[in-house]
C-alpha cells in the first residue's frame, strides 16, 4: 500500500504501537491504552502534521480516537479499517459479548496478554495466512479493559470514514457496523475482504484511503 500513497503524493507513516510487532521486545504490564495513544500522538507531532488521516485498524479505532483528541487541527479525519468505534467512556471491552470478554479476560490473567488468533478468522489463506501468523505477536493485556474519555463533540465534527470488510466479517466487529449505519456523519465503504484488507486487499484500501485524502 505504501508505494500508491507514496506515488499519489502522500507522505504515509506506520506507527508500531508499544509492544507489538518489532517493538515486541517491549511488551509490559505497564502498556495500557494511553500508552498506544500517545505513540500516535508523538508520531504525528513528530512529523509536524497539519490536517492528517488517522487510520485505525482493529482495536486501533481506539488509538485513533483518543489521538485525534488530543491533536486538534493536526487531525483532519479520521478512517477505521474495520475498527472499533468507541463512545466516551468506553473500553475495547464494552461491546464485546459476555462470552468473548470472559474468553479474553481469562486469557490476559493467564499470560498477561491476549494471543492473536489464527489467520483464517480473518478470512487469510496460503501465503497471507502464513506471512501473518509469521508477524502477529500478543496485544498487552492491559489496554482491554481501559477507558477512554474524550470529546465526542470534537469527535462528531471531524470527517469519519469506517470500512466494513465484510467478506467474511470479523464477529467482534459486529456492533461497530451497525453502529456507523444507524449514526448521520458516517461514510462507510464495504469490501468484499476479511478483516486485514492491507493483506488481502491493498489496493482496494489504498484507493480508499487515497479518496479520504483528496476531500
Amino acid at each position: 500500500m505504501l508505494p500508491r500513497l507514496h506515488a499519489a503524493g502522500h507522505r504515509a507513516v506506520l506507527v508500531t504501537l508499544t509492544g507489538l510487532g518489532e517493538r515486541a521486545h517491549q511488551l509490559s504490564p505497564e502498556i495500557r491504552l494511553g500508552t498506544h495513544v500517545q505513540d500516535v500522538v508523538s508520531a504525528v507531532l513528530a512529523e509536524e502534521c497539519s490536517g492528517a488521516v488517522l487510520v485505525g485498524h482493529s482495536y486501533a479505532g481506539m488509538v485513533v480516537t483518543g489521538a485525534a483528541d488530543r491533536l486538534g487541527a493536526a487531525v483532519g479525519s479520521l478512517v477505521y479499517v474495520d475498527g472499533v468505534v468507541p463512545s466516551p467512556g468506553e473500553c475495547w471491552s464494552t461491546r464485546n459479548s459476555a462470552q468473548v470478554q470472559a474468553d479474553r479476560r481469562t486469557a490476559i490473567a493467564a499470560t498477561g496478554t491476549l494471543p492473536p488468533p489464527p489467520a483464517a478468522v480473518f478470512g487469510l489463506t496460503g501465503a497471507d495466512a502464513a506471512w501473518v501468523e509469521r508477524r502477529q505477536t500478543p496485544q498487552p493485556g492491559g489496554v482491554y479493559d481501559d477507558p477512554l474519555h474524550f470529546d465526542a463533540d470534537r469527535w462528531v465534527a471531524r470527517p469519519r470514514t469506517f470500512v466494513d470488510c465484510a467478506s467474511p466479517p470479523l464477529p467482534t466487529i459486529d456492533p461497530f457496523r451497525q453502529r456507523v449505519r444507524s449514526e448521520p456523519g458516517w461514510d462507510v465503504v464495504e469490501l468484499a475482504t476479511g478483516h486485514d484488507p492491507m493483506v488481502s486487499a491493498p489496493d482496494d484500501l489504498a484507493d480508499v484511503l487515497l479518496r479520504v485524502a483528496a476531500r
